[in-house]
């Protein structure tokens, strides 16, 4: 049997949950975890290297490698084949006082719009 997975740490929770191509009827479904999600948004769009954006997790730098890596291929197969793609769930909990989608790394808490508190 194995193990069960530690909660994961996200900063951020999509507004948007789903995404399909507008062609198909029917697309087939992939689906994206909120970790996976996570992964991609400190890697790619943040820009951190895999040791910060594992801590930000609270996580280890080979489980946010994997995650990483699952996530990119969902994402690449959901675009190159046509297929939509859900984000749900996971073992996630959200931080307190996220970091906000537009790079603010004040630490100094933000306001709803995500303008930092000066």
């Amino acid at each position: 049997m194995p193990r069960p997975h530690c909660l994961r740490r996200i900063g951020w929770v999509p507004k948007i949950w789903c995404f399909y191509p507008e062609t198909l009827e029917n697309p087939q479904e992939i689906v994206l975890t909120l970790d996976e999600l996570e992964a991609i948004r400190l890697a790619d769009f943040e820009g951190l290297y895999q040791e910060e954006a594992a801590q930000r997790m609270g996580i280890s730098r080979p489980t946010f490698g994997r995650i990483l890596e699952n996530a990119r291929k969902k994402v690449a197969e959901a675009l190159i084949l046509g297929k939509s793609l859900r984000i749900e769930g996971g073992p996630v909990y959200q931080e307190e006082f996220p970091f906000p989608p537009h790079r603010c790394r004040c630490r100094k808490g933000w306001r709803g719009q995500g303008s930092c508190r000066t």
